[in-house]
């Protein structure tokens, strides 16, 4: 068994205009740092993402929301909010965006990897079921969590991992009534979007389905790293899932110009493995790590190939 990745040029046609910290070349530094590592290259199953139906999409969005997001720069639209632009290939590459995720679903399944890593783009961590918002158009990981669950009989039980210096707001606002995802978010606190409380730990039948750790800016590294590992031992008291989604933003990295936390390559390597020993026990290693955030340019490559070469380790 071994990793696979997932990537699409059509990453890279998602144009968010000069100046944009979520840049094409966010894309272009990842996918140029993992080929230039040539051993872990080499030992990785590269896939191309696909697209899916506007069934999946819908399963996790609306239908008002997937038509306004097709039909959006045809309208004349540059921006679905203050801070999500759009350009003539968007719709394209955020269809191909949720199709990655699922993509790698159906690698893990299939027993093609053992786990996965998309590099894909736009991210999707803010989009709500209704909206888009934070450079987010469609929601990647909640469309591959449904999609999991609906087309595998063996997926019952999903959590999600966040761990980007943003709150996952999207994310939480889509199953924050369903027991059958966990959803677990560790983000600077109070940050954009501003949500993220302890106090948000689900509704109705999702009560206490939901976990936020806010971390305060500039939080000691060592103690962030803490507070993630004591997190996931005590999710894993009450919930053991059938797949674990990783929401892998790094932009919590201490160079990030997004973000004021503490975090290095070594302790997203750390997490990475707590991931992955928890993964082990509970779901047969199945991981579907999904790239959300990270804007420094000169470290991301190097974050996200210490992230993948830790997946890929036996």
């Amino acid at each position: 068994m071994t990793t696979a990745l997932i990537h699409h040029p059509i990453y890279q046609k998602h144009d968010t205009g000069f100046g944009h910290p979520e840049t094409p070349k966010r894309y272009e530094v990842v996918m140029d740092a993992l080929k230039n590592d040539k051993a872990l290259w080499d030992s990785v199953k590269e896939i191309e993402a696909k697209e899916v139906s506007k069934g999946i999409i819908q399963a996790a969005h609306t239908k008002d929301h997937y038509k306004l997001v097709e039909s959006a720069f045809e309208q004349g639209y540059e921006a679905l909010d203050n801070d999500t632009m759009i350009s003539m290939k968007s719709f394209e590459a955020a269809v191909y965006a949720a199709g990655g995720v699922c993509r790698g679903v159906d690698a893990v399944m299939k027993d093609e990897a053992e786990n996965v890593f998309v590099a894909v783009r736009p991210p999707g961590h803010h989009a709500t079921a209704e909206n888009a918002m934070g450079f987010c158009l469609f929601n990647n990981v909640a469309v591959a969590a449904r999609y999991a669950q609906n087309r595998y009989k063996e997926i019952e039980r999903v959590a999600i991992i966040d761990w980007d210096v943003h709150h996952g707001n999207g994310t939480q606002g889509i199953f924050f009534d369903d027991p059958s995802v966990y959803f677990f978010s560790m983000h600077q606190y109070p940050w954009y979007p501003g949500t993220g409380s302890r106090g948000e730990t689900g509704y109705g039948r999702g009560k206490d389905y939901t976990m936020n750790v806010p971390v305060k800016a500039r939080v000691p590294a060592k103690q962030q790293k803490r507070m993630f590992e004591n997190a996931i031992a005590d999710i894993n008291k009450n919930f053991k899932p059938n797949m674990i989604f990783i929401s892998a933003g790094f932009d919590a990295h201490l160079t990030d110009p997004l973000g004021q936390l503490m975090l290095e390559d070594k302790d997203y390597v750390s997490m990475t493995k707590t991931v992955k020993q928890w993964a082990d026990d509970v779901c047969k290693g199945r991981i579907v790590s999904c790239m959300e955030g990270g804007y420094n340019l000169e470290t991301l490559g190097e974050t996200v190939r210490n992230h993948v070469a830790e997946l890929n380790k036996s």
